[in-house]
């Protein structure tokens, strides 16, 4: 397999030989090193509506409600 790259490579201008090297490496990368996955805080203040109405305590049940869990 390894062969038949090298002879497909030959084959490309440089600067062809340079994207399908960029791919490999992106190939690689995404396989090996997977990306950790951030924190979104998006949500961050979606309650603040409740504030004076619910404890944050009474605010995290109703929330575990509205949520189905």
């Amino acid at each position: 397999m390894v062969k038949r790259i090298e002879e497909l490579m030959e084959k490309l201008p440089p600067d062809l030989q340079q994207e399908v090297y960029d791919f490999a490496q992106f190939l690689l990368e995404r396989k090996i090193q997977p990306k950790q996955k951030r924190l979104r805080m998006d949500w961050a203040g979606g309650l603040s509506e409740f504030r004076d109405k619910f404890t944050s305590l009474e605010l995290q049940k109703k929330a575990l409600e509205w949520w189905g869990d």
